[in-house]
Order: C-alpha cells, then sequence, then structure tokens
C-alpha cells in the first residue's frame, strides 16, 4: 500500500478565532471611542459648539455599549463559573 500526501490547492487560511486577546482588545478600544465621542459632544455643547441633542444622543449611546459589554461580562463570569465548579 502506497500513501501520498494531500497538498492543499490554496495556503492555509488564518484561524478567525486567535488565543491573543486582540478581539478584546478591539472590543474595548471601541468602548473607549465612544465613551470619547460622548464627552467630546458634551464639551463641544458647553462651550455653544454643539446641541444639546448631540450630546445627550452621544452619551446613551455610550451607555448602551457600556450596558452591553456589562452583561457580556456577566455571561462570561457566569458560564466560567460553572465550569469551574463541575465536578470530574
Amino acid at each position: 500500500m502506497k500513501v501520498e500526501m494531500l497538498i492543499p490547492d490554496a495556503p492555509p487560511a488564518e484561524s478567525a478565532q486567535r488565543g491573543d486577546g486582540a478581539a478584546f482588545a478591539r472590543a474595548l478600544d471601541a468602548l473607549h471611542g465612544l465613551f470619547s465621542d460622548a464627552s467630546q459632544a458634551e464639551d463641544d455643547f458647553a462651550y455653544g459648539r454643539g446641541t444639546l441633542q448631540a450630546a445627550v444622543y452621544e452619551r446613551a449611546q455610550a451607555d448602551v455599549a457600556l450596558s452591553v459589554a456589562t452583561a457580556a461580562a456577566q455571561r462570561l463570569t457566569q458560564s466560567v463559573q460553572s465550569i469551574l465548579n463541575m465536578q470530574v
């Protein structure tokens, strides 16, 4: 019996999920950007360069993003705690 190695037609694709935390860092950077935008909109309103509507809208976006991030972190914590409580 003769076994030949299979050679793929294309190079292997880079894995979408890497364990280096890059996705987590990008999510934190995006959250920071939302809060920076909200602070800038509030400052603009305070100095007369922006509208109250823009300031409230930016702050609401940042608050919703923070709520989503908090909920995701709580779910992750619950999942890890459940796994750690499993008896082997």
